[in-house]
């Protein structure tokens, strides 16, 4: 009860309190001095084919009865339908965190398993899986250097900030205002995966019209395999994009048809918009934050930019579940492999080497949302209004100089 409370205060640490059991009792560590050997990792990174098979389960199942509810509710009053879509947008937002256990192949023991049951969590939320995880991969190789890597918005620097126009630079800001999310997450999920698709068939016509034009045989396996895709990078990139389509666009025709085009795509895109809202601004509070290591490629450490890269986002029992523990987001970079059902065990196993983890909540949102820039020469994230204070200071000084060194032969002269 002791260790509870005083862990819970944050007054005391319970890894150096005296009356904590010894097994907490473990020297506190720099994280400048961390190596990932100093971190017991390896015996949670495991995964539960049966864990891993009920969680798909009572989310999926779950998913699709709220789904006939929300349908029979509607036919009864439209007021019996705001809970309904609250449950919705949870269990929409489990399936995205499920499919972003399956993309690192932690969900299930088998390869195979986490594919196929990623690729139809994909379905649900009506994105790729396969290119959505291989993006999010490149974000764990590389968390922290802000060189190669520049957060979920594609934040700039402040020197190519300060070359953007009055106008742009308005628009840089309004685009990454927090609420712009919601419109943001409806184009994400619902209008993107389509129109990469459409994109890129329509570039691979424009190779195969050019190719004939050049007077070239008519081989299109070998016209296939020359043609370099701008939007996938795979051919099981392309196959995986071509299915989900497939599936999702017939889903929703179907379903229009079944439950009505108005019913069916009011209730769909609330739940899409505002489930995907909530997974950006988590993962934005998780990486996004005052003081957080953003390090340029030279110099740059790995087990920092898990450390202090990420926060520890605490959040209410229930959100944990149905974000799947994400908030456990230090031991997740530290090994990807460990599955959610793991991270919870794994960050008490290893919270004497967490000292300097951020903890953050939901609330902090907006205090976050401010860090839009980076800070090449401080290796820091900054706000706007800071870059546009410092400038102002800037430029009061040199002109200042200027001035003073303007007057100088005139004070000379009437010294004189």
């Amino acid at each position: 009860m002791l260790k509870y409370y005083l862990n819970r205060s944050g007054q005391i640490p319970t890894a150096v309190h005296p009356f904590v059991k010894h097994e907490f009792s473990r020297q506190l560590k720099p994280s400048d001095t961390l190596k990932k050997a100093d971190f017991v990792l390896t015996p949670y990174i495991k995964s539960s084919n049966l864990r891993a098979t009920y969680q798909v389960l009572n989310t999926v199942v779950s998913y699709v009865l709220l789904w006939i509810l929300a349908v029979k509710a509607a036919s009864i009053s439209l007021w019996l339908l705001p809970p309904i879509i609250a449950l919705l947008i949870l269990f929409s937002l489990r399936c995205f965190s499920l499919m972003h256990d399956c993309g690192h192949y932690s969900l299930f023991r088998s390869k195979r398993a986490n594919r196929i049951i990623g690729f139809v969590l994909g379905v649900i939320n009506a994105i790729p899986q396969y290119a959505w995880s291989r993006d999010h991969a490149y974000h764990h190789k590389t968390n922290g250097d802000w060189e190669r890597y520049r957060g979920v918005a594609d934040f700039l620097s402040t020197k190519a900030f300060s070359q953007l126009d009055p106008f742009n630079q308005r628009l840089y800001e309004l685009l990454r205002h927090p609420l712009m999310a919601i419109p943001g997450g409806f184009f994400y999920l619902v209008i993107k995966p389509r129109l990469v698709l459409i994109m890129g068939i329509y570039d691979f016509i424009q190779h195969l019209f050019t190719a004939l034009k050049q007077g070239a045989e008519f081989n299109l396996a070998q016209i296939i395999s020359t043609h370099q895709s701008k939007h996938w990078q795979s051919a099981a990139e392309f196959w995986d994009l071509l299915l989900n389509n497939l599936c999702v666009v017939g889903g929703w025709i179907f379903l229009s048809h079944l439950w009505g085009v108005g019913l069916f795509w009011s209730i769909y895109s609330i739940t899409l918009s505002c489930s995907a809202t909530i997974f950006i601004w988590v993962f934005f509070v998780q990486h996004i934050f005052e003081g957080a290591y953003a390090h340029k490629t030279a110099g740059w450490d790995y087990i920092l930019g898990a450390v202090q890269g990420s926060s520890y986002l605490e959040l209410p029992t229930i959100l944990r579940w149905f974000t799947a523990n994400i908030g456990y987001h230090t031991i997740h970079h530290l090994s990807e492999r460990i599955p959610n059902y793991h991270l919870a065990a794994c960050h008490r196993e290893n919270s004497h080497l967490l000292s300097d983890v951020k903890t953050l909540r939901i609330v902090d949102l907006f205090d976050c949302a401010q860090f839009l820039l980076w800070d090449a020469d401080s290796d820091r994230l900054v706000s706007i209004a800071s870059l546009r204070q410092a400038t102002e200071m800037a430029n009061l000084t040199t002109n200042c100089a200027s001035s003073g060194e303007s007057n100088s032969p005139t004070v000379k002269s009437i010294e004189g």
